[in-house]
């Protein structure tokens, strides 16, 4: 997929994205789609409620298992509460995560040097996790034998947060799926205060982006899909 940036500052200017110019400015849904990248250096400005509430409202239209609605979902914005988990954060990239980056190679649709930067940013992230003005916890509350802890329950709660990430960058505003925290899972979520039988499934930072929004960097299509068994081409992709 050929992707070039014409001119864009913010939620402002176009992009090239396939051969295809996108106004960074449009409603359109794919337009959206296509430049929902992960927006890891925010600004700590404050972010209205009005629109974590209108981010909040998205992220429960979406789908989840027998239309439980079993989610919860926790506003942070307490600094004592968001530096307790920011500590466990930044062990699992230190120890962890960290090491992978250093060892792995560039993912498709990426070069070695956007890899790089990409880097840079999960560290910049981690370091300022805490300043992010807002996080959204997604959690599930595991007291529905319908829903229960095991492989199947993210179907339950990933829809939300990818709604939620589509409004946020809709109303202009910077966010990122993490779960780095789930690395110490029991250390956190004790920091989270969460209930027994309450567990988080993602952490969204959100806020006023210090960066561009731009095209997502994947790889081609034919890399990913399969006609009828893994392996088989499909002459209908491009």
């Amino acid at each position: 997929m050929g992707m070039r940036r014409v001119c864009c500052g913010g939620n402002k200017g176009k992009v090239i994205v396939a051969d295809k110019q996108i106004d960074l400015s449009s409603e359109n849904l794919f337009d959206i789609l296509g430049t929902t990248r992960a927006m890891r250096r925010l600004k700590p400005d404050p972010v209205p409620d009005a629109l974590i509430v209108k981010i909040l409202e998205a992220g429960t239209r979406a789908p989840n298992g027998a239309n439980s609605q079993s989610w919860h979902f926790i506003v942070v914005k307490d600094m004592a509460i968001k530096k307790a988990v920011q500590l466990w954060y930044k062990k699992a990239l230190d120890e962890i995560v960290g090491p992978r980056y250093a060892s792995s190679a560039p993912p498709a649709g990426s070069t070695a040097d956007k890899y790089h930067r990409q880097h840079l940013a999960v560290e910049y992230l981690t370091e300022h996790f805490h300043e992010a003005p807002v996080w959204i916890v997604a959690c599930i509350k595991h007291d529905n034998p319908l829903i229960p802890p095991n492989r199947s329950a993210g179907a339950s709660i990933y829809p939300a947060v990818q709604n939620m990430l589509l409004a946020a960058r809709a109303l202009g505003l910077g966010a990122s799926l993490t779960t780095r925290h789930l690395f110490y899972e029991a250390e956190t979520e004790k920091a989270l205060g969460l209930p027994e039988g309450t567990h988080s499934y993602a952490i969204v930072p959100i806020g006023y982006p210090l960066g561009n929004f731009g095209p997502v960097g994947r790889g081609d299509l034919r890399d990913f899909v399969s006609l009828d068994r893994i392996g088989q081409p499909w002459d209908a992709l491009p």
